[in-house]
């Protein structure tokens, strides 16, 4: 790690700290394609050999035996706020407000990144793994026929949710409520990547694979932004760019 922080501060004496951010970004980003390449490897050899039966069927079960027409309706209006539309408007909203209470471009450029990774990665595993959802039988009407593995909701959720965290322990300095934001993301991300079995949309693995490359990018991303704080820590100071 030191070896690599020393590089990244060699590198910087000829770019901007904002320059290192977004390098590091891109690289990150081929790391985490290659995390979703992985993940359709490993979901292949587990189909392979019949064990995805024995986790993501029981679920469903359960799922569709709790069902009752009033938990149906409070399961949707949670499952839509961690869509496209419903996630989009509370992240600009959130971002928004601490760009301007904290003077900052740091949250805007941060979720453009990471948003944009996970909407890659999404992409990606949807494409290589083409796993199809469970069926229509079993699911809760609006139906949806894309491909089912990793689930987006579960995935963009978690990085969302995380770095949006991540951004309020930069300034919270209550032990309390540093714990309670991060409570917070988790449950946040959880609660929607459930809402997706409850409902027949995904499989359990679908969204254990969207939670696990989402902090999988999400710890990409705080990375690449530790690095920049490093770098212009280093510039400022004026000191030589060596290893810590």
């Amino acid at each position: 790690a030191r070896a690599f922080v020393g590089l990244v501060l060699r590198i910087s004496q000829t770019s901007s700290p904002w320059q290192v951010l977004l390098l590091t970004a891109a690289i990150g980003a081929g790391i985490a394609l290659l995390l979703t390449w992985a993940a359709e490897e490993i979901y292949d050899s587990i189909k392979a050999a019949d064990g995805l039966s024995s986790l993501d069927e029981p679920v469903l079960e359960l799922a569709i035996s709790l069902r009752t027409p009033q938990n149906v309706a409070v399961v949707q209006f949670i499952t839509n706020l961690g869509g496209a539309i419903g996630l989009t408007m509370i992240t600009v909203v959130i971002v928004v407000v601490m760009t301007v209470r904290w003077r900052s471009r740091t949250p805007v450029l941060l979720l453009a990144i990471g948003t944009a990774g996970s909407l890659l990665m999404t992409a990606v595993g949807k494409e290589l793994v083409g796993r199809a959802r469970p069926p229509v039988a079993d699911a809760v009407p609006p139906y949806e026929t894309s491909p089912a593995f990793p689930s987006g909701h579960a995935l963009n959720n978690t990085v969302v949710a995380c770095l949006l965290a991540y951004l309020l322990l930069l300034h919270l300095t209550s032990l309390l409520w540093r714990i309670v934001s991060m409570a917070l993301a988790v449950v946040w991300f959880v609660t929607i990547g459930l809402t997706r079995v409850f409902l027949g949309y995904h499989w359990l693995t679908d969204v254990m694979a969207g939670w696990l490359l989402g902090l999988a990018w999400t710890a990409m991303v705080i990375t690449c932004h530790r690095l920049y704080l490093t770098v212009r820590r280093e510039q400022r100071s004026g000191t030589p760019p060596v290893a810590r």
